[in-house]
């Protein structure tokens, strides 16, 4: 598309071409690309505006499901989709492009910089993240969609105000009860257990232990759980949560019968935390407390994530006073939409600072 775009505007290197890019875009340089496909940092020529544009191939027989599902989110901490329209490659290929708004970071960034650093990123702003996540997430699970690659990389992080946005919907789906699911799905390091064991009828669920796996990562500076494999991803699992009681395998997939494990006992949440430090205080409680409520076998067992917003581990950002490190005010975290003051009144959820 950078040429595309280029060329639409007098170069003759590509043969591609788009009207309404055309007339509406002009790609800059591309922040990301994988087997999904080119984002491109873009600017709008009619207003200026920096956007990104994700560019991937469309099949002719399907409609695009990404698409559809941009379609439906609307929420604070979900990355709006501005507008999109297709574009013609070689060979009579067909290409969607996604314009969005342009997020400069990333949650994956903000942890990879503290971490090469050496230092834990301050606590206010892990909370910060967590928060936005789960809120995310949440609404996501309230229309029915299950994002399935919930990662840091796909957490758009303004490092200005601090704003978390949920990104790449392009493995996302609206699951439906009785209804088989593609079980090879999500990126490794965050994949619930009940995916490593195969399991094609899961349920949001598998979002909220990639929720727990990556606020752990805000605080430890590195996965909790790296495997190098599938099978060994489950062993490192293993290693923290201990071996899952037949109970629980029944719970994460009934069919499974394929490994045997070893008696391995749970090691304190504690000890997975015990080095990191905030000021040469340990990690909080009340932390350790909502992610082990995260990462559980048990799916249905797992902390929900809306509820998880009450949690006590948030009751500091409810303080009416509290400010940033640099002393500016907390991002507008509080701006619930209708449906989230209803959930809250229904599950008597204080959210919100006291007035």
């Amino acid at each position: 598309m950078t040429d595309s775009i280029r060329s639409s505007h007098g170069s003759a290197k590509s043969k591609e071409k788009s009207g309404h890019s055309k007339k509406m875009y002009c790609a800059d340089r591309v922040i990301g690309n994988g087997s999904f496909g080119i984002v491109y940092q873009a600017t709008c020529n009619a207003t200026g505006e920096t956007v990104a544009i994700k560019k991937v191939l469309q099949d002719r027989r399907y409609k695009n499901r990404e698409l559809q599902i941009m379609k439906i989110v609307k929420h604070p901490n979900i990355v709006e989709v501005r507008d999109c329209f297709y574009s013609k490659g070689r060979n009579r290929d067909v290409y969607l492009n996604l314009v969005m708004e342009y997020v400069p970071e990333t949650v994956y960034q903000m942890i990879r910089n503290h971490a090469k650093a050496r230092r834990t990123i301050p606590y206010i702003y892990t909370k910060l993240y967590a928060y936005q996540i789960c809120r995310a997430i949440s609404y996501c699970h309230s229309v029915g969609i299950c994002h399935r690659d919930i990662k840091p990389q796909n957490l758009l992080l303004d490092p200005h105000s601090h704003v978390v946005k949920l990104c790449d919907f392009g493995s996302a789906k609206i699951l439906v009860k009785g209804e088989a699911n593609v079980a090879y799905i999500c990126s490794r390091y965050y994949r619930s257990p009940e995916l490593i064991f195969e399991c094609t009828e899961y349920t949001t669920c598998i979002d909220i232990w990639s929720a727990g796996c990556v606020i752990a990562e805000c605080f430890l500076g590195r996965p909790l759980f790296q495997g190098g494999s599938s099978l060994d991803q489950l062993v490192e699992i293993v290693k923290i949560l201990g071996c899952p009681t037949r109970e629980e395998l029944n719970a994460m997939n009934p069919n499974y019968n394929k490994v045997l494990f070893p008696q391995v006992e749970a090691v304190s949440w504690e000890m997975v935390f015990e080095n990191v430090q905030y000021n040469d205080d340990k990690m909080p409680e009340d932390a350790i407390d909502m992610i082990q409520n995260f990462l559980t076998f048990t799916p249905d067992a797992r902390l929900d994530p809306f509820e998880a917003l009450g949690h006590r581990y948030f009751d500091e950002l409810r303080e009416p006073e509290l400010t940033l490190p640099n002393g500016q005010p907390l991002p507008a975290i509080f701006n619930l939409t209708e449906d989230e003051i209803k959930r809250m009144h229904e599950m008597n959820l204080s959210l919100v600072p006291e007035s």
